[in-house]
Order: C-alpha cells, then structure tokens, then sequence
C-alpha cells in the first residue's frame, strides 16, 4: 500500500558529479542537501555546494562511502530524512536500504527486496523468465558442483560465459571457447567472485559474438504504474566497462524496439519496482533477437542521454516517487526528441594501456553551450582512491549524425591541464567509421584499433604554434630578451633577431623560434616553419594571424617535472606538448644516462596489490615485480632491466606516492 513520504532535507550518499547532479534535482523541489565526504575530498565541489557537508572518515571508501553506520549518523546528526545513493557505492547494496528504512529515513531507489532479488544475476534471469521477458540459454540451477557445471557446459556448447551471480563490471566473469577451458575458467571466475562480491556462485549462458548492448529506461511508483522512458544503447565498451552510449538506440528494427520496451515494463510491473531503474539487454543482430541480461536498480551514469529526448528529469521523479507521488505521466505522454550522446571523461591514459592520471587540475575550461556533469573543477584534486572518470559531456542534436558532430566539437573546445584525460581517445572513437556507421559492438573495441591506439602525432603547424606559445610565455611583451632564461641565444642586443631553441623530450634537434618585427616563426627539426604576425598570448589563449587569416586558440601552459606542457587547441582536438628550454635540456641529458634504469618506480600514487619478487629473485625485463593498484584498475609494473632483484621497499597494503621507488635490481652483465 502506497503511503505519503514527508522530507524535507535529503543525505546524498555519493561524491562526485553524481552528487552535484542529485543536488541540482534538490534544488529544483525546494530540498535541502546533505553532503557526506571523505578527506580526500574535503575540497571538492559538491562539498562546497551542499546545504550541510559532514566528512564520514578516510580517503579509502571502506573508511567513509561505503561505511553504513557513518552515513546514518550523518544523516541522524544533520536531521536529514532521506538518503539518495548514487551509483556506485552502496546503490545497489539490499542491506543498505533495509538499514535506512529501519533508522526511519526514505530510501530513495526500490525497496531492499527488489535490490536484492535484481542484484542476484540468477533470481533476475528467474524473475525475468517468469515475466515473459527472453533470456540466454544456459545453466543458473543451485547446484554448483564442478560435475554440474562441467555437464552443464558440455551440453550448452561453446562458446559460452561463466558468470557470477552477484557480479557486474565484468569482475567474475569468463569467456570459454574450448570446452577444455571450462574447469579452469569456473574455478577462477568463482575465486574472482569470492573475493570481489563475498558470494562464489556462478551461472553459464551462451556467448553471443558481435552482439549489442541495449537497455531500457523504466519509472515505476508505489501505486502500481509502471513506464518506459525510451532506449539507449551502450555497446561501446572496454573490460565491460561503457565508453559512449547514446539514445535512442540506433539501427534497431522497430518490432524489436516496441518488444524491448514493452518487457521491461512487464517485469518492473511483476516485481512491484518502484523508482527508476534500468532494463538491459543483449540484442544479436545475426539472429534478430534481444535476451535480459540484468536489472540495475538504481540511477545510471547516462541517464541524460534520456532526459535530453524525453525532456524528463529522473532524478526529480526518483524524489517525487520516494515521497509517494504517483506518475502523472501516461505513456502516451512520453515522446521522443532527436538523438542524445553522452561522452565519460575520465582521467586516464588510453594511450599507455589507460594508466589512471592523477594530479591537481590547473585548467577546466569546458566547452560553452552544452550540458556537462561535472564533479571537478580548477584547483581539484585528483587522487587514486576513486573511480577515474571525472565528468560527462551530454549532446542533443535533431539526428545521430549531427551529434556526432557536435560531440567532436564540443572535445575539440575541452581545455583541461594539470591532469590528462581521454578525450582524445573518445574523439577518435566517435570519428571511427565503424562507429559512424553503427557496426561497433560490446567486444569490438579491438578491431576498431586493431594495432592499439596511439595520440596522434601534432601537425607541423600545431607543434610551432606550441612552441611559439611557450616562447611567449617565457618572454612577456616588453621584456628584454636578455631576461628571459636558458632558450636565447643570439638576441636584438647582439645585433641579431631573436632566436630560440625548444626541445621536445623525443628530439635531439630543437624548435628554432625566431623574431622578426612582430613576427614569430617556428622553424621545426625537418625544416618545416610557421610565421604568425601579431602574435600574443593573453591568458590562456594564443592569438595572431597566419597568412593573413586571424586565429585565437586556447594555449594553457605549465610547468611538469622538467620539461614545461603546452595545452594547445588544434583542429584534431586538444594537443599536448611537452617543451625543454636549454637549462631543462641540460639537466636531462645529463640524468638520462646516469642510472635509474635498474629502479622500478611507481608512474602514480597507488596502492600496492602485489609483490611479486623476492630479494635475490632472478627477473627478466618485463617480469611483473608489482602489481599497483590506481582508481580501482589494477597496474602490472614491468622489470625495466633484467637481473637480480636487490631491494624491495614496499609491501601488500602500502599506498605510495608517485615516482616512488618500489624494487632496486642488479643489472644482468651481458656475456
């Protein structure tokens, strides 16, 4: 029985851009917010733009998102008489619920039963099959013996999945193409759930290659209605992990669609869910049909890709439902508008196997005239405690194509520094041909790089213009040249133009930047130059005119160990740069060949998962010595040399800071 929820001030118990994004739906129903935060995030922006703020313990989130009792104290100490949980964290955590119900706060998401029952990949595929919604051939019984499972395999074929039931993001699962894998595929998916999930059950269903990865939005209240919000499809994917997703879902037959929509609603009605929740499927294009793959009981990450067609907002309704409202919208009332893209930012290295990047962002200038999810801004703080993606950049536009379009310019405006991100790497994904013309799908990110991605090079012209920035910036207008340290070397006051050299960190030969009136040209190693007239750097921003054509591009510089970054705006996105001046050039030829090569360090702050040597170890290079853990992607760290391990300065469970050093070895003497 429907019952009316009174609050006024509600606990958001999440961090980040989910948590700004809760708070802006807050606001829009006259609710107070309460932010709960860890240490390491004391000075983050959702923090700042809460009602209240309480900090809930450590940076580890055992230590403070993920510890109930914190929470509700919080909650019980600020008079907060709801709890939004996000996603992630504790969203789909039954016990968590029950525990906010049984303090007397509303839970706003689905009562604890139905978090459990969907967060059981077996009693979901039950309950799905029950309500007349198609699933994958395979084996989800209680019997759980190797025998079983093995006769169970054997008769579904492969290839097939071995899955844990109370997996997600991938973690516990594995892909059996020889029935001669099975056993061991069982065993360590069954180990990898033990430990990730604290439940070791496991099910098998058949592999579907080549397929799609669809889902459907659904709203549901506790009067008995239920709806669906339309589709969208997410099967750009790394490690399970989504990249891109978009709505509706394109090149879907239209009977499909109507079917899709139509059994999620059925199994949300027959399970009694209540708030918005997520039906996702797997559709097989070869065969023409789709199978239920899971029910996420909770708000997801791109969900604006929805509320940009619907013109809906989730959030406001999950708050509406939690005081007890009915839907007041039919689902005739639910039209579609044009085509949505969302774009996750997260901080990491795609090009160098995605290596999570930490550090304090010194420039966010996020493009103008388009929605962005933020949780950071200049001066935040990146750290290794937390998941890596940063934002979310959302497009609308009337069809597919042109927001594609809009998406690459919107990367292409995205000035960020201190911290690099992925946003070249999402360029490249939404410029992909395979991706324009929809032939992607969820295992495919391999063939469409099949020889793995790499930055693109820069230009000729956008490498002067790097140089030509950082020439400016170490030399303000009106200063004498003689002023300006390590890059002059002859100057007007010698009776010559001005010249100086900047090294890239791959190149002996430098970038020759010379002046001649008020003209700059950057002469690069091959004898390819830019002249620029006029040429000025005003804040961020690089300006002057080449050929006689204006231009204007943001130009962020900064200083980076030793060597100084350039941020430049190109036409092939955001270029970065790495520069030496003749005392930066000085300093590293003379370290480059004086050691260090025999020292594993760690390339960021971390956690160390593993140890893997033992003073006295014999390795060859590249044996993984450690194995570091960053922003909850485990990083396996290469012997830079072979030879003798000598030193170890770490051990299981000790967070270390970038660059620091990790095992010592003896080189191996070459015979």
């Amino acid at each position: 029985m429907a019952r009316e929820m009174n609050f006024t001030r509600i606990l958001i118990a999440n961090r980040g851009e989910i948590a700004l994004r809760i708070q802006r739906g807050c606001r829009k129903l006259g609710l107070e917010t309460v932010a709960v935060f860890s240490e390491a995030d004391r000075d983050a922006p959702f923090v700042a733009e809460a009602d209240h703020a309480v900090c809930i313990g450590g940076a580890a989130p055992a230590e403070s998102y993920l510890n109930v009792e914190a929470i509700l104290e919080a909650a019980r100490a600020t008079g907060a008489g709801a709890v939004h949980p996000g996603y992630g964290f504790l969203s789909e955590n039954a016990g968590f619920a029950a525990a906010i119900e049984a303090a007397g706060l509303v839970f706003i998401g689905p009562d604890a039963d139905a978090i459990a029952m969907m967060g059981s990949k077996i009693e979901a595929k039950a309950a799905a099959e029950e309500a007349g919604v198609p699933v994958l051939p395979g084996y989800r019984g209680a019997d759980q013996s190797d025998a079983r499972l093995l006769d169970e395999a054997q008769a579904l074929g492969v290839p097939l999945l071995v899955k844990a039931s109370a997996g997600g993001g991938g973690r516990g699962m594995r892909l059996v193409t020889d029935l001669a894998e099975a056993p061991e595929a069982i065993t360590s998916a069954r180990a990898e759930a033990k430990g990730a999930f604290g439940d070791a059950a496991v099910f098998l269903e058949r592999y579907a290659p080549r397929a799609r990865h669809v889902e459907v939005q659904v709203l549901g209240d506790s009067h008995g209605n239920a709806l669906h919000l339309g589709d969208r499809d997410c099967s750009l994917q790394r490690n399970h992990q989504k990249l891109i997703e978009e709505a509706p879902a394109a090149d879907l037959p239209d009977a499909v669609r109507d079917d899709m929509r139509a059994a999620a609603v059925r199994l949300a009605q027959s399970i009694g869910y209540r708030s918005a929740g997520t039906v996702e499927y797997l559709y097989d294009p070869a065969r023409g049909e789709y199978y239920f793959l899971e029910m996420n009981t909770r708000l997801q990450v791109e969900h604006p890709v929805t509320e940009a067609i619907t013109g809906i907002d989730l959030v406001e309704w999950q708050l509406r439902i939690a005081r007890g409202e009915a839907l007041t919208l039919a689902q005739s009332d639910v039209q579609f508008n044009g085509h949505a893209i969302e774009v996750r930012i997260a901080a990491e290295n795609p090009a160098e196997n995605f290596r999570p990047e930490t550090g304090e962002i010194t420039l966010w200038a996020p493009p103008a005239g388009v929605r962005l999810d933020s949780g950071v801004a200049a001066g935040s703080i990146v750290g290794h405690h937390y998941d890596s993606m940063l934002a979310k950049l959302i497009i609308h536009a009337p069809d597919r194509a042109g927001a594609i379009r809009q998406a690459i310019t919107a990367i292409d405006a995205f000035a960020v520094g201190g911290v690099g991100l992925n946003l070249s790497y999402q360029r490249a994904l939404l410029n992909h041909p395979d991706f324009q013309a929809f032939r992607h799908h969820t295992s495919g990110l391999a063939e469409l790089f099949p020889d793995g991605w790499a930055e693109p090079a820069p230009e000729a012209e956008d490498a002067g213009l790097a140089a030509m920035a950082l020439h400016l910036h170490l030399t303000p207008a009106g200063a004498s040249p003689w002023e300006s340290l390590g890059s002059w070397r002859l100057t007007a006051p010698a009776g010559r133009p001005g010249a100086a050299s900047y090294w890239t960190t791959s190149e002996d030969d430098p970038i020759r930047v010379t002046e001649a009136g008020a003209g700059l040209t950057a002469t690069l190693p091959d004898g390819q130059s830019t002249t620029t007239e006029a040429g000025a750097l005003t804040g961020d921003r690089l300006s002057g005119r080449i050929d006689g054509v204006p231009f204007s591009r943001v130009a962020h510089i900064e200083r980076s160990g030793n060597c100084w970054r350039v941020h430049l705006q190109t036409s092939g996105g955001m270029r970065v740069t790495d520069l030496r001046v003749l005392e930066d050039q000085h300093l590293a030829r003379a370290s480059g060949g004086s050691g260090g090569a025999d020292l594993l360090t760690a390339p960021m702050p971390g956690a160390v998962a593993e140890v893997r040597v033992a003073p006295g170890d014999r390795v060859a290079a590249g044996d993984t010595l450690v194995v570091l853990e960053a922003m909850k992607l485990l990083q396996s760290l290469p012997a830079p040399i072979a030879g003798v391990v000598t030193e170890i300065y770490c051990a299981p469970g000790d967070t270390v800071a970038g660059h620091a050093p990790l095992v010592k070895l003896d080189p191996e003497e070459e015979t």
